[in-house]
């Protein structure tokens, strides 16, 4: 199973709504596809339209108790094809919950184990800091995809998170691999936008997916519905714009991810 975390501790970078409408369109591609919802905000749950209040067992349930297995806690969705680990509030606790277990960085990569054979992809939208909570996404993780606004600062603390894609492949996660930067909320229109896209291809080169995510209407609508973008407005800029970004995840980076030296482009993005 492939396993993607989406994550920047940046907020506001267009995290959630990558991650549930990558696994959406990774489904509609013909894939069986799971998202794990690791934020305690519930916010890909919400953008499926699921209630975090009312649900029986969440992934919080999953990653403190080894008696419940994954398979438990994961829920249907009105996309074919997807499938979703929930979450609500009480994933704002499991640190404190793990703080004293032994191995605690791998209870998600245990369990998403139990499942391994069960899903193709599986898509994990991280919460917006470093915890405990990521480090279990990268440790699980076979693909990281990092979404980055179009504006000077996006790069701001991206720094931080590189340095830690590679001390969890030193330490416990060898394969694991930068699939890409993508950049959101791109305007078109403007000068700066164009300017800050421009930098980050020259800086980051193939780092970059070729795919970018416009600001549109549809998409900011989309999580109020309950709905990823495809099935809310299938015509929009927004949807036909993330279905791109699955078709070239799963063929033009399926086999691979771009050749990186971490820690130099980690050094890069300090001294710049």
């Amino acid at each position: 199973m492939r396993t993607i975390a989406i994550a920047n501790q940046k907020g506001g970078c267009g995290k959630t709504t990558t991650a549930v409408n990558l696994a959406a369109g990774c489904a509609m591609l013909g894939k069986q596809v799971l998202l794990v919802d690791l934020d305690p905000q519930a916010h890909a749950t919400l953008g499926l339209g699921i209630n975090p209040d009312t649900i029986d067992k969440t992934i919080y349930d999953a990653l403190t108790n080894a008696q419940i297995p994954m398979s438990r806690v994961v829920v249907s969705t009105a996309v074919k094809g997807l499938n979703l680990a929930p979450s609500n509030i009480l994933l704002s606790g499991v640190e404190f919950e793990l703080a004293t277990l032994y191995g605690r960085e791998h209870v998600l990569g245990q369990q998403l184990n139990s499942i391994n054979n069960v899903y193709d992809v599986c898509v994990i939208d991280c919460s917006p800091s470093l915890s405990l909570l990521t480090l279990n996404a990268l440790v699980a993780g076979t693909d990281v995809v990092i979404p980055v606004q179009t504006q000077y600062y996006a790069i701001e603390g991206l720094r931080q998170l590189l340095e830690t894609v590679e001390i969890v492949k030193d330490r416990f996660n060898e394969n694991l691999k930068i699939l890409g930067v993508l950049l959101t909320f791109v305007e078109s229109r403007t000068t700066l936008s164009k300017q800050v896209q421009r930098q980050m291809r020259e800086f980051f080169g193939s780092l970059i997916f070729d795919t970018v995510i416009h600001r549109t209407v549809r998409l900011a609508e989309a999580p109020s519905a309950g709905e990823p973008v495809m099935v809310y407005a299938p015509k929009s800029r927004g949807s036909l714009e993330y279905m791109a970004l699955a078709e070239e995840i799963s063929d033009s980076r399926g086999s691979g991810s771009p050749t990186v030296n971490l820690k130099t482009l980690a050094n890069e993005v300090k001294d710049g």
